[in-house]
């Protein structure tokens, strides 16, 4: 192998390895940029379309480079598959062994101490528990991932797995085998280290001890799916305090205290406990976000009660003698929240924005920084790391400016390596006609009206993306009484299953339509007929109202900035064209993108939201979708 290039191409050691490989252009020249800015230890921001085939573009260098390297993927699953699939076979085509290491957040560790702890448990965890049990005795890592007998969301995790302000640390009778300790011993000893965004940045954001004193010794830092990194920044750089972690700090006074059985004490953590429930009850009913200034008159008062019980058993706990470890814990939880509290009911100047965030069983307090581009900027700008930012969605058109300021990656130049797929003739975007407003209470059964006909000219499935919950339910009463329209067709509505068993059985049906929203806009991968419509049904705009919206826009006010132009247009056109992605997932894929927002044709900035979608044409005649898709289906039956 003389080079990258010769790696990519008709040669290549992965056409005996990776069936279906062909050598892409694009692939090469990532590649090559890739090793470029690691050697110079340089800064580069890479828009990959999909099939470029970006992971084996970054990987491979960095197996080659000989430098220590850290990869932060956008979440677990896609970090489990690029340890556990990719690696390894990249690995192996390269023949260089390299010294690996998959390291996770804490919280998806089983934690042996806390494990062992429980004793009495309700009848409606006990089979998980003992499922956990068992698996404790044949897991090498405790990474939960492999204990696929009990559910993601198992109310026993929380039980078994400790975070950064329960954890015991070097005190704990268990930590010559703690789990989490073994997983950063060998990414401190690794050659190529697999992270999260969440984990990166939380760790960078708390300071917490372990992970964060690596990142230094790496010469090189690569981040998938970079365009999640900036809203991350934004939530990790912060403070937030929320009801759940109250009452889980309840629950550990309460056990760490029962040996002592005081009266005062016991009576000082139920006025805790109350006090917590009495914020819940006075907080807005209306789920959602709140700018904390506009509700602060009903949550003031209980705000102050809160701060009081946790002053009042903080004096209880530190007046113990001979205290015990868990009970130490405890106490630095308590002066940790009455600081965070603080914090976020003070009313004094702060460069952020205080919101509530309302859900059903739960409420969060949270101070949001205005803007993070300095505090990323300072981690990122030095002269001894390369710094590696790709997806394939970090660019409107060929302006990266977006993600630069965001990122505080100013002067930093982007490539783009567009999609090898041949999506201006595979690809159609059609535009309805005469469509309500998106503020139209009518436009979601109109919109429905315009894509369904697309429904008899495909064998194939649909997805139907919406920006709101309430237009995703809209939508599923619309196709609940209108049983026709699907001519026997499954509905799968997100919801109603976990998101995989929905994408499972859409696959499986082959001509299904899927309701979603939020997650289902990206990270999802159906690929073949399967997948032949994906209709939106509107720009998808962040609320101008969102407190997170907020805080941007006033900070680009600030600066002198056009907070539309600046920031809500790039993000809705980056959005969307990570919706539009769904589509065109394998060189045979063909469908169309029906956009059902008729600002696209009516304002100036709906060229933008095209452009981002280029080259695929575009349409409003029906008869033309109708054509598209017929040659294509003539043409899939020939083959």
């Amino acid at each position: 192998m003389k080079d990258l290039t010769d790696f990519f191409g008709e040669q290549s050691p992965l056409n005996e390895l990776l069936p279906g490989f062909q050598p892409r252009a694009g692939q090469a020249w990532m590649a090559e940029a890739v090793a470029d800015a690691i050697a110079k230890s340089d800064k580069l921001v890479v828009e990959a379309g999909t099939g470029t085939g970006k992971t084996f573009a970054y990987l491979l260098p960095a197996l080659l480079s000989g430098r220590k390297t850290i990869i932060s993927t956008g979440t677990k699953a896609l970090q489990d598959q690029l340890y556990h699939r990719d690696l390894p076979l990249i690995g192996k085509a390269v023949g260089r062994p390299v010294e690996t290491a998959l390291l996770k957040g804490r919280a998806n560790y089983l934690c042996l101490h806390r494990e062992s702890q429980i004793h009495d448990i309700g009848p409606s965890l006990s089979h998980d528990l003992h499922e956990v049990r068992k698996w404790r005795h044949r897991t090498l890592t405790g990474d939960r991932a492999e204990l696929t007998d009990v559910t993601e969301d198992s109310a026993i995790w929380p039980l078994v797995t400790s975070t950064a302000d329960n954890c015991l640390g070097q005190k704990c009778p268990e930590y010559s085998k703690c789990h989490v300790v073994q997983a950063r011993r060998a990414a401190q000893e690794a050659d190529l280290v697999v992270v999260n965004h969440h984990l990166l940045l939380a760790d960078l954001a708390m300071k917490e001890e372990g992970f964060v004193e690596f990142l230094p010794g790496a010469e090189a830092v690569i981040l998938d799916e970079a365009h999640q990194v900036p809203d991350l920044a934004v939530q990790f750089f912060g403070v937030a305090l929320g009801s759940r972690e109250l009452e889980r700090l309840v629950e550990e006074a309460r056990a760490a205290t029962l040996p002592y059985s005081q009266r005062s004490i016991d009576s000082r953590i139920d006025k805790l406990q109350t006090a917590v429930r009495v914020l819940r009850a006075e907080a807005p009913r209306q789920e959602g976000r709140h700018e904390l200034s506009t509700v602060m008159e009903e949550i003031r008062e209980p705000l102050a009660t809160l701060a009081h019980a946790i002053h009042d058993v903080l004096l209880a706990v530190a007046e113990l003698d001979n205290t015990s470890i868990e009970l130490e814990k405890v106490h630095e939880q308590l002066v940790g929240l009455a600081e965070r509290l603080n914090v976020l009911a003070s009313e004094d100047a702060w460069d952020g924005l205080r919101w509530l965030e309302v859900n059903p069983r739960s409420l969060r307090l949270h101070l949001t920084p205005l803007d993070v581009s300095s505090k990323l900027n300072a981690l990122i700008d030095n002269e001894y790391q390369a710094w590696i930012f790709t997806s394939a969605t970090l660019a409107v058109g060929e302006d990266f400016s977006h993600f630069g300021s965001r990122m505080g990656l100013a002067g930093v130049a982007g490539l783009t390596f567009p999609s090898p797929y041949n999506i201006e003739r595979n690809g159609l975007i059609y535009l309805p006609q005469d469509l309500p407003q998106p503020s139209d209470p009518a436009h979601t059964d109109a919109m429905l009206e315009a894509v369904t006909p697309l429904l008899d000219m495909t064998t194939g499935g649909m997805f139907c993306l919406f920006t709101s919950h309430r237009a995703l339910n809209n939508a599923k009463k619309w196709f609940r009484s209108r049983k026709s329209v699907l001519g026997g067709r499954k509905l799968l509505a997100q919801g109603d299953a976990p998101r995989d068993d929905l994408l499972r059985r859409f696959r499986q049906y082959g001509d299904a339509v899927l309701l979603g929203t939020g997650s289902f806009w990206e990270g999802v991968d159906v690929r073949g007929q399967a997948l032949s419509v994906v209709a939106i049904d509107k720009l998808p705009f962040a609320s101008p109202g969102d407190p997170l919206m907020m805080a941007r826009l006033e900070f680009i006010r600030r600066q002198g900035g056009n907070g539309f132009m600046d920031h809500q247009l790039p993000l809705a056109a980056l959005s969307l064209k990570q919706g539009a992605g769904r589509l065109l997932r394998d060189d045979n894929d063909y469908g169309v993108v029906v956009l059902c927002d008729p600002r696209i044709m009516t304002k100036r900035y709906g060229k933008t939201f095209l452009q981002c979608l280029a080259p695929m044409p575009s349409t409003s005649a029906l008869n033309e979708v109708s054509s598209f898709l017929a040659a294509h289906e003539r043409e899939g039956a020939v083959a």
